[in-house]
Parts: C-alpha cells; sequence; structure tokens
C-alpha cells in the first residue's frame, strides 16, 4: 500500500477482523454494526475485497472448513494489514482532532500541527 487514506469499505474490513479472525458474514455483520448501519456489503463485494486484500497481503487466511458441503473461510489481520490499519486509524485521529479544535470544541491541537508561538496551523 502507499500513503494514500484506505479506502472506508477497506477500513471497515480490516477493522471488523482487527481484534479476531472472522468469516465472511461475520465481516459484514461487523462492519455495518462499525458503520452504525450506514455500510452493508453486498457478497460479492464483499469476497471482492477479501480476494484484493489477501493479494495485499493485509489480510489472511485464518481457518477453513466445510460447513453444509460449502466452503467456509475465517480471515485474519495479517501483520501487515496491522499495520496499516494502525496508521490510518492514528491518521484519523488527527484529522478529527484538528477538526474539533478548529470548531472551538476544546480539544487540544494535534502535536506538530501548530507553529511555535504565533498559533498558526502548519500543514
Amino acid at each position: 500500500m502507499n500513503d494514500q487514506a484506505l479506502r472506508e469499505p477497506t477500513l471497515l474490513i480490516l477493522t471488523a477482523i482487527a481484534d479476531a479472525p472472522r468469516h465472511g458474514y461475520a465481516i459484514a455483520q461487523e462492519v455495518e454494526k462499525i458503520s452504525e448501519g450506514r455500510t452493508k456489503m453486498r457478497t460479492g463485494t464483499l469476497y471482492g475485497a477479501l480476494e484484493r486484500l489477501l493479494e495485499q497481503q493485509l489480510i489472511a487466511v485464518h481457518d477453513e472448513e466445510v460447513v453444509d458441503g460449502r466452503r467456509r473461510r475465517s480471515y485474519a489481520l495479517a501483520p501487515r494489514g496491522r499495520e496499516v490499519l494502525a496508521a490510518e486509524a492514528a491518521r484519523i485521529a488527527r484529522t478529527a482532532q484538528e477538526a474539533t479544535r478548529r470548531l472551538g470544541l476544546g480539544a487540544p491541537a494535534a502535536p506538530g500541527l501548530l507553529g511555535p508561538s504565533d498559533g498558526t496551523v502548519t500543514a
């Protein structure tokens, strides 16, 4: 991956498996829960994304079993995926903190965003 922000579906999928391996249906449920119902992943979209994330080595197959004659995989966050998700979470937190500060809602500025003494914001 590069330094670009993760697309929301990718962010949600990686977040859904950050704490425990899950199979596709459970990932879709977690994505909906994390997004507070804003994102509902269609089966084709989800499994296409999972294949792409496997190719990018952001996730790994944790377990594979046959249930009712169908193959069911569970997916886990790969070490590289954990690094990418952690970096994205930190980036989002910094942006949210700066937005909160600029709105005057009382949050302190993120480290490194304010100039030395004049209070100007540097980008």
